[in-house]
């Protein structure tokens, strides 16, 4: 992830799990149109670099919860698609309330929303 000297935003470390896992809830990808995703889905925001993208998608297959297949991409190229395994979809959930919860606390410390008890 970078900054490119512009007003984009460092993914802070661990988020990219859980944004890929989101992205590839939506179906299998390959890791240019995963990090296409997480751009646009960001309003330009935030730009994956395939320095992190990459170990990521590594990271996530090594613990089962996405699986890699060679296919041929939109430009006629070989590319990895990656899909969520069960194991993964079960994961995308519990990632996804925890990083509710950490942007509510942060939100509350910081005075951002009432506090909710």
């Amino acid at each position: 992830m970078s900054t490119q000297g512009d007003d984009r935003l460092e993914i802070l470390q661990g988020t990219l799990d859980v944004l890929v896992l989101n992205v590839l809830l939506d179906g299998a990808a390959h890791g240019q149109g995963i990090a296409r995703a997480i751009l646009k889905g960001s309003n330009g925001d935030l730009l994956v670099e395939h320095g992190s993208l990459y170990p990521a998608l590594q990271r996530l297959e090594e613990r089962g919860w996405i699986e890699g297949e060679w296919g041929t991409s939109e430009n006629n190229r070989r590319a990895r698609f990656y899909r969520l395994t069960s194991a993964g979809r079960r994961q995308a959930g519990v990632e996804m309330d925890r990083w509710q919860r950490l942007v509510g606390a942060m939100a509350n410390v910081m005075g951002l929303r009432p506090s909710e008890g």
